[in-house]
């Protein structure tokens, strides 16, 4: 198997990211979210970007079979795809497995394999299939059926917290910590760890000042970092503030957003009695940063270019329908970049 081609992925949060723990809890709020279980910052999980990715990729490819050829598989698997669509060949057109894909490839599947061939998929087109187990969703992503699994190309890490927006008398600065910006490949030079919060700033000052994060007010230096931004968009460095590791979770989980929400009885249209309940989540404008691969697996594969341009071409929708939970509510949306 051949070494993996990787791509880093960054995020910024258009709406506020709640992926819930299920269930509730006693304490501050009623539904928390995922954190990691060692720095306990709140992360978005590599499963919840890997399960929303197959399905808008799935979304994007049913797209293009939404014409007279959506339920007539027969047609399609009769027909040559750059036939079938008349344009240049991307990776829809490339990969001639396609023809098989529905949008039930993004779900769960508990049903037998269907043969590779144009008559078994005719003679099981209005039947609930399952993963079709030969377009590049089921080849990239994975898939499991009754008496066959496979396992996908694609791998995708959680999505760790890079720059975190706090509210301070100078505005709004983006907090974050030398060790996620060394881990991450953005910070090019050895500062001298210190207990004090540094800004990032060209004009030396170690005058005693302080900078309120939130509700902790603590002294700070300016200094200057040679941070690479050039991966992240519409962020000033003269925005950024780095804090001690030790000090960066309780400033990220002190400043989480809580919104308070109340169940809509359905006979009177009012708030229904004891059902308040309160919600956290990340806040709009968190920066995440994380990685996917892609191996290449063996034969009658996608290529590896292919499985990067679906991505790219489906990464639209994170934008409009989201990561997460409560998206009804104006949670949820991101601004993903490869």
């Amino acid at each position: 198997m051949a070494n993996p081609e990787i791509k880093n992925l960054v995020a910024k949060a258009i709406d506020p990211i709640h992926i819930g723990t299920g269930g509730y809890t006693i304490g501050r709020v009623d539904n928390t979210i995922v954190r990691d279980p060692v720095t306990k910052i709140p992360k978005i999980p590599g499963s919840s970007v890997a399960g929303t990715w197959r399905y808008y990729v799935a979304l994007e490819l049913q797209s293009y079979f939404k014409d007279e050829y959506k339920k007539d598989l027969q047609k399609r698997a009769d027909k040559d795809l750059k036939e079938l669509f008349n344009h240049n060949e991307n990776w829809i057109t490339a990969y001639d497995g396609n023809r098989y894909a529905k949008i039930r490839c993004a779900g769960q599947d508990e049903t037998p394999q269907v043969r590779l061939d144009e008559a078994s998929f005719a003679q099981n087109k209005d039947n609930k299939t399952g993963h079709c187990g030969h377009c590049i969703v089921c080849k990239a992503f994975g898939f499991s059926k009754k008496d066959i699994s496979s396992q996908g190309m694609l791998f995708f890490s959680d999505l760790n917290i890079l720059f975190f927006p706090v509210y301070t008398r100078f505005g709004v600065r983006w907090i974050t910590s030398q060790r996620l910006l060394k881990e991450n490949g953005l910070l090019t030079e050895e500062v001298e760890q210190k207990d004090v919060v540094f800004i990032s700033s060209n004009e030396k000052d170690t005058s005693n000042k302080y900078i309120n994060l939130g509700w902790l007010n603590l002294p700070y230096e300016t200094q200057a970092f040679k941070i690479d931004l050039s991966k992240i968009d519409a962020l000033d460095e003269n925005d950024i503030v780095i804090v001690p590791d030790a000090l960066l979770p309780q400033i990220i989980n002190s400043n989480l957003e809580v919104r308070t929400s109340v169940s809509i009885d359905p006979l009177t249209g009012a708030a229904k009695d004891g059902a308040l309940f309160t919600s956290e989540a990340i806040p709009r404008g968190t920066i995440f940063y994380g990685e996917v691969r892609c191996f290449s697996r063996g034969e009658n594969l996608p290529e590896i270019d292919h499985v990067f341009k679906a991505l790219r071409d489906s990464k639209k929708y994170y934008a409009s329908l989201g990561i997460g939970g409560m998206t009804t509510r104006g949670f949820g949306r991101l601004e993903v970049k490869i």
